[in-house]
């Protein structure tokens, strides 16, 4: 029999055989061995007692018939009249001469035999029985015994079983609803009331599940943000030819617009790429690491941006002593992502701090709504304004493989951006 291929009730009805066989396995080999030292204890007890009572005669000895006794004086050995029912001897000197001892046992003729004995001046008393005695003890406990034993196990037995079957029953349950996983019309509810692994792997697999719709409706949404994204510019440039053809708008108007709409379908292909390529870096080992210079990179960054809109002042503090590590061409990534952000909604200032190892980008632009920032970093979501984007997506998966984590927090008047040392988990 294959035991691999069984199902767990037959595994377990196996085990439960199995541990039938090792307990009378017990009962029948190693406990009967177990007692013998008991049993033996109580035998010298056994055979003890009467000799206190009895002196030199042994015709007033209200004899046991599995007990014998033998008194020794000077030369002379005197038995009692059942010596030959309890020991089968040639020579009753051969059997005392085994019994060196106050007490023990010794095998004559194949058999084990136990002695007692007393001294005093003049005689010497001995009691000696067989085994028949050791046999009788072992079989009245283990009648006492096994059956106790055989109910207790047979009671622990039909509960393991009885659990087992519930056990199987959720197993299969569970097994039901990851074949069901991607099926909308199956009963996905989670009924199990005990509050065990069993069920918080069950709660495990339906929120999998819901994250999995979830995914797919993202993806869904992400598709048609994706195609409305790129089919703008595309339908913009479009319509300029057909206005170009029609006499509507001169030459250099519609080559214009067009230079314009295909920089930024380049600028949006070029973010989808290196989203993707942010995906591969996270994946793979080979990332270094190294100092970069934090405030030539920003001041690079103020220079590019300045110009965008004069009429924002930026504010540029950096500590020497701070540290920040990556490489230069994803910081340059980073802050050109932000402030592209800020350019859009800031109203006059950008603050850019650089201290105690963190990277603060404030703006005095309107704050965030809450419940937009937990999915703000997520790839052509809708965003402020109806806008999709992949910026800020890019930073933060940028962050990510640089081991660095971003946060959004609202001030009283404007937003900043934190950026820290150190992944947290729990950040969208």
């Amino acid at each position: 029999m294959n035991f691999t291929k069984n199902s767990l009730s037959k595994q377990l009805l196996l085990v439960v055989g199995f541990a039938f066989v090792l307990l009378f396995i017990s009962l029948g080999a190693i406990l009967p061995r177990l007692l013998i030292p008991v049993a033996e204890n109580n035998i010298y007890n056994y055979l003890r007692e009467p000799l206190r009572f009895y002196d030199n005669d042994l015709d007033n000895i209200i004899l046991n018939a599995k007990i014998a006794y033998l008194y020794v004086k000077d030369d002379s050995t005197t038995t009692s009249p059942n010596i030959d029912d309890v020991i089968k001897y040639d020579k009753i000197d051969e059997i005392i001469n085994k019994m060196t001892k106050s007490y023990g046992k010794f095998v004559y003729n194949h058999k084990t035999y136990y002695y007692y004995t007393l001294k005093n001046d003049l005689i010497t008393k001995i009691a000696i029985t067989n085994d028949s005695y050791i046999n009788e003890t072992k079989t009245s406990i283990l009648k006492a015994i096994f059956p106790l034993v055989l109910a207790t196990f047979l009671l622990i037995g039909m509960m393991v079983v009885l659990w087992s079957s519930v056990l199987v029953r959720k197993i299969e349950k569970l097994k039901n609803k990851i074949d069901n996983i991607d099926n909308p019309d199956y009963n996905h509810t989670v009924d199990f009331t005990m509050d065990d692994e069993i069920r918080s792997l069950a709660l495990a697999i339906e929120d999998m599940r819901l994250s999995l719709i979830n995914q797919e409706q993202y993806r869904n949404q992400m598709y048609q943000n994706i195609s409305h994204d790129f089919k703008t510019p595309l339908t913009v440039i479009e319509s300029y030819i057909e206005a170009y053809e029609d006499g509507v708008e001169d030459e250099s108007t519609t080559f214009k617009i067009i230079k314009e709409q295909t920089g930024k379908l380049e600028q949006k292909v070029h973010s989808l790429l290196y989203l993707n390529k942010l995906d591969y870096l996270k994946n793979s080992e080979k990332i270094e690491s190294q100092v970069v210079d934090m405030k030539k990179i920003i001041d690079q960054e103020v220079e590019k941006f300045k110009f965008h809109r004069k009429d924002i002042v930026f504010e540029v503090s950096v500590d020497p002593k701070s540290k920040y590590v990556g490489s230069s061409e994803h910081w340059e990534t980073i802050l050109d992502n932000i402030l592209s952000n800020f350019m859009r909604y800031a109203n006059k200032k950008i603050k850019i701090t650089a201290k105690q190892n963190k990277l603060i980008l404030y703006n005095d632009g309107d704050n965030i709504d809450e419940d937009f920032i937990k999915a703000i970093f997520t790839p052509f979501r809708k965003g402020i304004k109806g806008e999709f984007g992949l910026g800020l997506s890019i930073v933060k998966k940028t962050l990510n493989i640089m081991d660095y984590d971003i946060t959004i927090k609202n001030e009283k008047i404007g937003v900043s951006f934190i950026i820290t040392k150190g992944k947290k988990t729990n950040s969208r």
